[in-house]
């Protein structure tokens, strides 16, 4: 049987397709998932966060900390606001506002948002950081700075009935210094710390 060039180049092609398919789809993947499995386990699982047994969120991804009103609860400590879908934190939808500093929906916001935040933790309003009062650019960092979480200190003790030189050591264990000695800022991981509180306390 005499094959045409045409045919021949469609077969070469096809098998190509074929074996390049079943060694970057499935023996690449397979091999990475499971390299993933044995040296990251942790990471590659979405960095999981338990409590008690029990799942209760990523230490990469923020959440809420609200009771079903949507009324920020006064044992837990706060995260910055999130533009990330209607509630916040929402992986599916992330983003930031998009607003620029001139504007006037974002001022008055960031207005109220520090008269709630100072009025919340029994602070002046000078004290509120600005992580307090803007969302991150992706809306699911879960970290705040060690300013915001100072101010958190007396509220969340006096909740917990525990003295705040308690509360401050488990802020000082969830504390990240600088990566590298010299990227970024200081800060802390919320989601890890509130972890933390529900464990111990």
């Amino acid at each position: 049987m005499i094959i045409s060039s045409r045919t021949r180049t469609l077969l070469v092609g096809l098998r190509s397709i074929l074996l390049f398919t079943v060694i970057v789809g499935v023996v690449y993947t397979g091999v990475m998932t499971g390299l993933g499995q044995l040296v990251l386990h942790r990471q590659a699982n979405g960095s999981q966060l338990e409590v008690n047994g029990k799942v209760v969120g990523s230490t990469l991804i923020g959440q809420s900390f609200t009771d079903k009103d949507g009324k920020p609860l006064p044992e837990y400590f706060q995260p910055r606001p999130s533009a990330a879908g209607d509630n916040g934190y929402d992986g599916s939808s992330s983003g930031g506002s998009n607003m620029g500093p001139e504007n006037p929906d974002l001022a008055k916001t960031i207005k109220e948002r520090r008269s709630q935040v100072a009025t919340f933790n029994g602070v002046d309003a000078g004290r509120v950081p600005a992580d307090a009062l803007t969302a991150s650019s992706s809306g699911l960092d879960p970290h705040i700075s060690p300013a915001y979480a100072e101010i958190q200190v007396s509220r969340v003790a006096k909740a917990r009935h525990l003295d705040p030189s308690v509360v401050r050591e488990i802020v000082a264990n969830n504390t990240d210094g600088r990566q590298l000695g010299f990227l970024g800022a200081t800060r802390v991981n919320v989601v890890t710390l509130n972890a933390e509180l529900d464990r111990q306390h």
